[in-house]
C-alpha cells in the first residue's frame, strides 16, 4: 500500500531545510517531468504583503532551479478576470505541489472560494480541485493559516468550512508552552477529531484511502525539523528548544509526538468504529492509542489486513 503523503500541514518560522527540502521540494523534483511548486499567498491582504510572503519562499526555491524546480506563484487581485481564474485553476490542478500560504484564515477562505463562486458560480470549486489533487496522488501543503484550512475544523473560522484534506484532524499553529488550554478546548469541542499543537518547526504529513472492507484508513507521519540554525531566530523555533508535537485527548489525557512517529487510523463507514495506533522509530511495539498500551499488532500491514 502506498503511504506517500497527499497532504502536509506545518508551522515554521523560516525555511528549515528538512521540512522544505525533504518533504516539499524533493516531492516535486522526484517527478520525471512535472517539477512544479505553486505558492498561494491568498491570506495576505495587500499585494505588497503577498509579495513579501512569496519572497520568504522564493529565495529558498531559487536554490533548486538548477535542478529543474519550477516555482510559481499566483497573487490575488480584486481585478482578476475570468481568464485569470481559468489560469489559476489550471495551475492548481496540474502543479505537482501546491502550498496554501499563511496570513488570515478567513480571508484566504473568502478568496479561494470566490475564485470558483464569482467566475464559475461554484463556491466549492477550489475545495473540489484540492480533493481531485489528493485522489490523483499530488501533494497539497498548508503552511501556517493554510495548515488550518486543510484540516477538518479550525478555531479561526468558527469551526466550519475547512477543506478536510486531512480527515478528522485539527491543529493549533505556532503552538508553544502555555497554550495547552487552546488545544484542550479543540479536543473537547470536537471529540471525534484529533487535536494537535504544531510548534515552529513541525508538521504532519498524511495519506488516506479505503480498504477492501469499505473502511477508511489514514496514516499520519509526524515531522520535527531542527535544521534552522540562526541564533537570532532561536526564540521563535520551539522545536530547537525541545518542544515536540503536543496532543490532548478529548478526556484530557496527553501524548507527545516526536519526529518519525506514525499514527494509523481506521474508520468504519458510519464512524461507529475508530481504531487508532501509534508507532515509533526503533521501537517494535505498536501502541493502542486509546489505552496507551501495547497492542497485538506488529506493523501497519497487519493493522490494514485485519480491518
Amino acid at each position: 500500500m502506498d503511504f506517500k503523503p497527499t497532504a502536509l500541514i506545518y508551522s515554521s518560522h523560516n525555511r528549515g531545510e528538512y521540512l522544505h527540502r525533504d518533504w516539499i521540494v524533493q516531492r516535486a523534483l522526484d517527478h520525471p517531468h512535472n517539477k512544479s511548486v505553486l505558492y498561494l499567498p491568498f491570506g495576505l491582504e495587500s499585494r505588497e504583503s503577498q509579495d513579501f510572503s512569496w519572497g520568504t519562499f522564493k529565495w529558498y526555491f531559487d536554490r533548486f532551479t538548477p535542478f529543474g524546480l519550477d516555482a510559481r506563484v499566483f497573487f490575488w487581485s480584486d481585478n482578476l478576470s475570468r481568464h485569470d481564474a481559468e489560469i489559476f485553476f489550471n495551475m492548481v490542478e496540474n502543479s505537482e505541489v501546491v502550498i496554501l500560504g499563511g496570513g488570515d484564515v478567513n480571508l484566504g477562505f473568502e478568496r479561494y472560494d470566490a475564485m470558483g463562486g464569482y467566475f464559475f458560480d461554484d463556491y466549492d470549486r477550489f475545495k473540489n480541485y484540492l480533493h481531485q489533487r489528493q485522489n490523483t496522488g499530488k501533494l497539497t501543503v498548508g503552511f501556517s493559516a493554510g495548515a488550518a484550512q486543510l484540516g477538518d475544523v479550525c478555531e479561526q473560522d468558527d469551526y466550519h468550512r475547512c477543506y478536510a484534506l486531512i480527515h478528522n484532524v485539527t491543529t493549533t499553529l505556532h503552538h508553544e508552552w502555555g497554550r495547552e488550554a487552546d488545544l484542550g478546548e479543540l479536543a473537547r469541542r470536537f471529540p471525534g477529531h484529533l487535536a494537535f499543537g504544531l510548534p515552529n518547526d513541525a508538521g504532519i504529513a498524511s495519506n488516506q484511502g479505503f480498504l477492501p472492507s469499505g473502511n477508511k484508513w489514514q496514516v499520519l507521519q509526524f515531522i520535527i525539523d531542527n535544521s534552522w540554525d540562526f541564533p537570532e531566530d532561536s526564540f521563535h523555533i520551539k522545536t530547537r528548544q525541545g518542544m515536540c508535537i503536543e496532543h490532548i485527548y478529548n478526556d484530557g489525557r496527553k501524548w507527545t509526538f516526536n519526529g518519525g512517529d506514525v499514527m494509523v487510523r481506521v474508520f468504519s463507514p458510519d464512524y461507529s468504529y475508530q481504531g487508532t495506533w501509534i508507532m515509533m522509530p526503533n521501537n517494535p511495539t505498536v501502541y493502542d492509542y486509546w489505552s496507551q498500551s501495547p497492542s497485538r499488532f506488529v506493523n501497519i500491514d497487519h493493522i490494514m489486513a485485519e480491518h
